[in-house]
């Protein structure tokens, strides 16, 4: 039977750009040495949780982060139901991790999409990493749906864009969250990528404070002074998310601490 300290889950939440915070989250989370037996993303959270998810180490991570020009807008090219294909995205995964399936992750993982045709949460457990990441990222209006098995996906944040839920249905009893836009200041949008990101976002924020509840621990990086679409502030938001962590570590009780085994 696992321990306490085995049964910690963490859900990486959406928020384009700012998912770069995330790296930073993870190597506050190693210092302190928690240990993640679970781990569940949602559109940009899903695609650092596949990394880390299969052994990647931060700083590997950042490494791969700082490679990423996901919404490099310079590249639009026209499709059926979006605007950008998300195979860029999916080639990153299988460059690094390979044609490998979530069920062959070091610690289990799951991504949350969103079936568009229905509306309702998609849980990917099962299948290749690099087409569950694509659909889980797949920004309505921005990147043309996912297909698989007979359902088209888009981003998981839609549903659940903090995957607490998610990560206690794979087993996790203590869970921490990562919630990224629960500190960001919206500001007037400079393009149709902003726009649409913007406007997606306004409809998630109420769901998202009644599903990070459930979290044990939320961590809340103060992304406030930065734009969710800019790919050169990667840097400064890995030190952000890794600085506000260790801030919000610092303070937990001590019964909390005993479950996370710190």
């Amino acid at each position: 039977m696992k321990s306490k300290i085995d049964k910690t889950g963490l859900a990486l939440g959406g928020g384009a750009v700012l998912g770069a915070a995330h790296v930073g989250v993870l190597r506050a989370l190693k210092e302190s040495d928690i240990k993640i037996s679970y781990i569940a993303g949602t559109s940009i959270g899903a695609f650092v949780a596949a990394f880390y998810a299969f052994g990647f180490s931060c700083e590997k991570i950042e490494d791969i982060a700082l490679e990423l020009k996901w919404l490099d807008i310079s590249r639009i090219s026209l499709s059926q139901y979006g605007l950008l294909s998300n195979e860029k995205l999916g080639k990153l995964i299988i460059k690094h991790i390979g044609e490998q399936n979530i069920e062959d992750a070091e610690i289990p993982l799951a991504m949350v999409a969103t079936d568009v045709s229905s509306g309702k949460r998609v849980i990917l457990k099962k299948g290749p990493v690099a087409n569950a990441v694509m659909a889980s990222t797949a920004i309505p209006g921005i990147f043309k749906p996912v297909e698989i098995e007979d359902k088209l996906l888009v981003d998981g944040g839609i549903v659940e864009n903090v995957p607490i839920n998610t990560v206690i249905e794979l087993g996790a009893k203590y869970i921490i969250g990562v919630d990224l836009n629960a500190k960001h200041n919206y500001n007037k949008p400079r393009n149709i990528i902003e726009v649409l990101l913007n406007s997606i976002h306004f409809a998630m924020m109420a769901s998202a404070k009644l599903q990070t509840k459930e979290a044990d621990l939320l961590i809340k990086p103060d992304l406030s002074e930065f734009n969710r679409s800019d790919t050169d502030q990667v840097k400064n938001l890995i030190a952000k998310g890794y600085e506000d962590s260790k801030k919000t570590l610092k303070k937990i009780n001590r019964t909390k601490k005993s479950w996370f085994g710190i």
